[in-house]
């Protein structure tokens, strides 16, 4: 591994890295709320093509070029440059708070492109800024580069798009697409202002209530993802599960989960599935459930839980995030941000009411007491009225 320091340059293909490689973007937030994206400019350090930034809301370019997936605090981009269109010049990676704090609050963080290089940076580095451009890949005569950039930005993200040249869309506001850009990259033709839009709960009982789109017959695809830090405490790599637990419309109530092997169905009642479980702990896009949002009708709630079933119980050690995305509609975003010993968390509570959808932060942590698992505890909380076994993933 090389170390790279500020302002230090290098050919890709001289440090070892060819054309597909990932990019690693690890940060210490102190208890900050930080997003990181990635801008893919032209030739004049212009964002051309909106849908070459690659962000919370954006987790891809247009061909898979570049492909974004959370892990606890850190932010993994899966690069193809060989399949990038020519008109993009320059990746450009960046970090900015959203919220209050300053970039010299932050903790060791590092930028690391596959196994090759390696450029640690800290708040130390930083002054009162909210955001950093952390590192670059950039084109010169035909020949793919890394710059370890390491520079403050004294607006958010916002002001970043602003920066690069790119349109936000007001919030609330319908898209309407701007005028065709200055460098077009086939086939885009208008294209629409990008959403910053996002919703954080960040207190327990926190809330927000979403209505369907006028027209539409639901909410469609509800992407349910968790991820968070692996990093092993007392010398074990943390595994969590995502679960739910649901009651139908017509009051009939079940849980999907991994342990047991109830992984639920997307077509057909409970309408949601749960992705296979990772057991080894590497997967970059961590746990996943879809619920069918076209039947929100047929539900009445859902309980979205995560337990840790393998390594030490430590909820602070996690960095655990829930992010619930569906079309049209700005991502929620709920922090495991206080637990303690406990094994399992109560995270988020979806609930049809009337046919609109609020989702509102539990935050409720529970461990087994005697003979009563944390499972039992959360149910008898929320009143679902299951009954449980003893069960195992193995």
């Amino acid at each position: 591994m090389t170390n790279f320091s500020r302002g230090q340059k290098g050919k890709l293909a001289d440090l070892g890295l060819s054309g597909a490689f990932n990019v690693l973007i690890d940060i210490d937030p102190a208890a900050l709320v930080i997003d990181i994206s990635c801008f893919g400019l032209d030739s004049t350090d212009k964002l051309s093509d909106e849908r070459y930034m690659v962000f919370y809301n954006q987790l891809a370019s247009p061909a898979n070029e570049i492909r974004m997936s959370m892990a606890g605090r850190a932010a993994s981009f899966a690069l193809n440059l060989d399949a990038l269109p020519a008109a993009i010049a320059k990746l450009v990676f960046v970090a900015a708070i959203d919220g209050g704090g300053t970039m010299r609050n932050v903790g060791a963080s590092s930028m690391t492109l596959g196994e090759k290089v390696r450029f640690p940076w800290s708040g130390a580095d930083f002054q009162d800024e909210k955001a950093v451009i952390v590192g670059e890949i950039y084109r010169k005569d035909g020949i793919w580069r890394f710059g370890a950039v390491g520079q403050g930005f004294s607006g958010g993200l916002s002001a970043l798009l602003k920066h690069f040249g790119g349109t936000e869309a007001a919030p609330g506001a319908s898209s309407a697409p701007p005028a065709a850009p200055p460098v077009p990259l086939p086939p885009t033709q208008q294209q629409a202002p990008l959403s910053l839009s996002k919703v954080t709960l960040d207190k327990r009982g926190d809330k927000v209530s979403l209505d369907k789109r006028s027209g539409s017959k639901g909410f469609g695809r509800i992407h349910v993802n968790l991820n968070w830090n692996r990093g092993a405490t007392h010398g074990k790599a943390i595994d969590l599960d995502l679960g739910c637990m649901y009651e139908l419309a017509d009051g009939r109530p079940g849980v999907v989960q991994a342990l047991g092997d109830v992984w639920g169905d997307f077509d057909r009642p409970p309408y949601m599935r749960l992705a296979a479980d990772d057991r080894t702990g590497q997967s970059a896009d961590g746990e996943n459930l879809a619920i069918n949002g076209d039947h929100f009708h047929d539900l009445k709630r859902a309980l979205i839980f995560a337990f840790i079933y393998d390594g030490a119980p430590n909820w602070a050690a996690t960095d655990g995030v829930v992010t619930i995305d569906m079309p049209e509609q700005a991502p929620i975003e709920v922090r495991l941000d206080q637990g303690g010993n406990q094994t399992m968390c109560a995270i988020a509570m979806i609930e049809n009411r009337g046919g609109s959808m609020q989702v509102t932060k539990l935050a409720d942590y529970f461990s087994q007491q005697g003979r009563e698992s944390g499972h039992e505890l959360m149910d008898r909380r929320f009143g679902f009225g299951l009954r449980w076994t003893t069960g195992s993933k193995d």
